[in-house]
């Protein structure tokens, strides 16, 4: 067995979300390019739990040059015995089956529980925790409709990446005018799922707070990792037998 494929077998799990990749902003693009070639590299899995991308606007979106170059890159990790795990986000609910056969990914259902080394874990994106903002819990449901979604599909790819520019540009307008505590994750929403799920454990991202909060739920001590966003510096989480850290990025 050669070197790289000892490393690819090392017992550690590595979490990353909202990197909200795009050709507007490269530097974000070559972090997430050198994080692959370097942190990720020797690593048993890597998961993506939502925002990967600024937008997806459907599968056939893979022939833009930046999106192509991720899908390499996430395969030739694949190929080096990393596996690759998929969330959808807020901003990328529409990833499919092709891109993750372009890029070797495994596509997860959310919400989805992980076994991390005998830890079960729930992984989110975040954002249906975020239950006191109304507004964007219609948003959610109503694009996570499957008759939208294929109604959305059937538009012409350029009318298609037109209305996410400006669904884009209406929701930070909109988000200016909210409280940011509305826009964080509801305490009571946090504890129901960890009742539902019946974990001590939870990590998500979307809110963009990179931190770890210790809760008790019904006597039970629980903890909760949210992860960081790419907008200036990046980093990840590391999971492995003993527990998780928060790693930033330079």
């Amino acid at each position: 067995m050669n070197a790289v494929a000892i490393e690819a077998l090392a017992p550690v799990s590595l979490f990353i979300s909202d990197l909200h990749l795009t050709a507007e902003r490269p530097a974000t693009n070559d972090r997430f390019f050198r994080f692959l070639s370097s942190a990720a590299a020797g690593v048993a899995e890597l998961y993506i739990l939502g925002d990967f991308f600024e937008a997806w606007v459907g599968d056939d979106a893979l022939a833009d040059p930046l999106h192509a170059e991720v899908a390499a890159a996430l395969r030739a990790l694949s190929a080096r015995g990393v596996r690759v795990h998929l969330m959808h986000g807020n901003r990328d609910f529409l990833l499919a089956e092709a891109f993750c056969r372009a890029s070797g990914a495994e596509l997860l259902p959310e919400p989805f529980i992980a076994d991390l080394y005998g830890q079960p874990t729930l992984l989110m994106h975040g954002d249906a925790l975020c239950t006191d903002d109304v507004d964007y819990q219609h948003f959610r449901r109503m694009v996570r409709d499957p008759a939208w979604q294929v109604a959305f599909l059937r538009r012409p790819l350029a009318e298609r990446e037109a209305l996410a520019r400006e669904l884009r540009n209406r929701s930070e307008q909109i988000k200016g005018d909210k409280r940011p505590e509305i826009m964080d994750v509801n305490a009571e929403a946090v504890a129901a799922a960890f009742r539902r799920h019946g974990v001590q454990r939870m990590i998500h991202g979307h809110t963009h707070r990179p931190a770890r909060h210790g809760l008790v739920v019904d006597g039970v001590a629980c903890e909760r990792w949210v992860l960081p966003d790419w907008y200036e510096t990046g980093g990840y989480l590391a999971c492995d037998a003993t527990g998780c850290r928060l790693v930033m990025l330079d």
